[in-house]
Parts: C-alpha cells; structure tokens; sequence
C-alpha cells in the first residue's frame, strides 16, 4: 500500500513574522494647555493696561517719624519708636479690581472719592502736599505751644489750585485767586474754609472774598457768591467745589523744627509729628521703649481730626509690630474692628490724650 507523504514543512519549522501594532495617537491635552495658556497670555496683555473707574486702597510704608523729624537742641530716643501710618492707593485695573475685592485689607471705592472729574493727578498731588505742609506747620505749632513756649503763626488766606466741574465754583472762582473770607469770616488757611462750610447744606450760597491779580498786575478784591453742591465722596454733604492751599503764612517759631515729608501728601501724619517733637525736646521717652503707630490730623487748637483708610492703616501698624496705635475718636470704631486682638486700639480727641495715654506705658 502506497504511503503518501506530505509535503508542506510542519509549523514548528516557519519564519514567525511579527506585525507592528499601529502607533499611539499623540495626546492633545498639551496643545491645548498651550493655547488656553496661549490665549490667557494675550487677554492679560490687553487688560492690564485698561483701568476701571475705581482706586484699591491698601495698606502702605509704616514710617518712624523720627527719620523726618529734627528739632534743634532736641535729641532723638533709641529706645522706642513713633510710628505714622499711610495707605497706598492705586488707580486699579481689572486684574487688581477683583484682587481687591477677594483681600480683606484692601478697599476698592470709586475715583471721584479721590480724584474728582476734571481734576489731573498733578492737581490733585499738589493739594496732597499742601496738606501735608499745613500739616508740619501746625503739628509744630502745637507741638511748641503744648511745651509752653509762644509760637507765631498768622495764616494770609487760602489759594485755589483748581475748581472742580460741575460745581458752583466752577467759573466763578479761578486758580491762583486768594480766599480771604467766607461770609464775612476771616479766611487764614485752607483749612478755616472747610470749617466754615461744616454747617451749611446742599443749596446753600456763600460770599467768597477774593484777592485777584488783574491783566496790569494789581490785587483787586472781589465778592464772589456761589451756591454749595453735593459732595463727589458724599453726596449728602455739600461742596463748592474747589482744590485749595495755603498762601503763604507768617511763621515765628521760637524752636527750629525740620520735617522732610519725602513727597508724601495728605494731613494724617500731623499728630505723630506732633508727639515726635514733643519727645526730641522732653528729657523722658514719651513711649517709656514701646513701638507705637498712629495716625490723624492735628488742628491748631490740638484736636485730633479723622483721616481715610484707618483700616489699612491698623493692618500696617500690625505688620510692623506696634505695640498699640492711637486713632481719632471719629475712626475708633472702624480701626476696632480692623484691629481684633491683635493690636491695642486707643480713641484719641485731642493731643492730650496721646500724652496721657504714653504717660500709661
């Protein structure tokens, strides 16, 4: 019987050939990081530059007053340090609008609070610094006066810098012209107009007497009347709608007294200026070695006017460590809040009261 034999190789005996598997799609989530990157990128780009009508006020440099301040024949204590607060406000964009929104120790508030319409910034500096030199001038005064000696200072009116659009100055009163009475009462700085417009309404007028240098270069007095608008910051309160600093002053002051403000503007700093004289030319250390903040104005008859951004403020004296901080009355709330139990906080009215409280320490 025929065998027959195969011819096919048996398959232990065949090449193997191996297929490659297809390759692996590459992923896309990178390319689309990039482009979102991308595109976030360039939307910043564009935003940042735009500003929105609003200002972030945030807590600014906490300064030791005396770095600014040189009474001659004083000497400045190493022991403890008199600290003046200030705030540090911006025009914000987008990105730093909703920044401030999400920060507790910033406050966002609209531009005209802080810079009316019509105003420019160099307008609106120049006032700042004028504030500021009132400020020096009277701390000194009360300064002197509160350590028994008999000062001069004798105010010669009050200048326009700007008039604000909008408002019943504007038009009738003119920059450079020189306040020198509101209704009859004597004008001898920028701030007796404020105070001689505390108690009036919105709708009320004022006769503001002027001195104007005409086009052949004579001072002519004028009687300007001008009705009170709304407030920009307030408008329940009224307003005539000007920018204003001190014509010059006559100055006598028995102790020379040097303060170098920097460029920094606004009134605020006046009681601690005040307390740092005051402690330059006593034997004892007013703060007995404590690290002590404050801030608010100083009039010429020692009280203690409120200031803006008090919070920002508090959150500063903190940070640089201040063992308490002395505000005014009219801001002692807000800055009690501000501060928790973090920080002692002390209602001061009058410069006495400073003086009492560091006679505690």
């Amino acid at each position: 019987m025929d065998q027959h034999l195969s011819t096919v190789p048996s398959s232990s005996d065949d090449p193997v050939v191996q297929a490659e598997p297809p390759a692996a799609p590459r992923p896309k989530w990178p390319f689309v990081l990039a482009g979102i990157l991308l595109v976030i990128g360039v939307a910043i780009a564009v935003l940042w530059p735009i500003r929105v009508p609003y200002y972030a006020l945030s807590p600014g440099p906490v300064y030791d007053t005396s770095d600014f301040v040189t009474a001659e024949g004083g000497q400045k204590d190493g022991n403890g340090e008199m600290f003046f607060l200030t705030v540090s406000l911006k025009e914000a964009n987008v990105f730093e609008y909703l920044a401030g929104l999400a920060d507790e120790r910033v406050d966002i508030a609209p531009r005209e609070h802080f810079r009316p319409p019509g105003v420019t910034q160099e307008e609106q500096r120049r006032e700042g610094l004028a504030l500021m030199d009132q400020s020096k001038t009277d701390a000194t005064f009360v300064a002197l006066t509160e350590l028994g000696y008999e000062p001069t200072l004798i105010g010669t009116g009050a200048v326009v810098i700007e008039t604000v659009e909008g408002t019943g100055a504007n038009g009738v009163l003119l920059p450079e012209d020189i306040i020198v009475a509101i209704d009859g009462e004597l004008v001898e700085f920028r701030s007796d107009v404020i105070e001689l417009l505390a108690d009036l309404e919105i709708g009320d007028a004022v006769v503001v007497t002027i001195e104007r240098i005409d086009a052949e270069g004579n001072i002519e007095e004028l009687d300007q009347r001008i009705v009170l608008g709304p407030h920009v910051d307030d408008p329940t309160q009224p307003m005539i709608g000007i920018l204003l600093d001190n014509n010059e002053p006559i100055v006598e002051f028995p102790v020379v007294v040097k303060i170098d403000s920097n460029n920094i503007g606004g009134p605020s700093a006046g009681m601690m200026f005040t307390l740092q004289i005051m402690d330059q030319l006593t034997e004892e250390d007013l703060t007995n070695g404590h690290r002590i903040a404050g801030t608010g104005t100083i009039g010429r008859d020692g009280i203690v006017g409120p200031i803006g951004g008090v919070r920002q403020k508090v959150f500063g004296a903190i940070e640089a460590g201040a063992h308490a901080i002395l505000v005014p009355a009219g801001n002692f709330d807000e800055a009690l809040e501000a501060g928790g139990d973090s920080i002692i906080v002390v209602k001061i009215e009058t410069i006495d009261d400073a003086i009492d409280f560091l006679a505690t320490l």
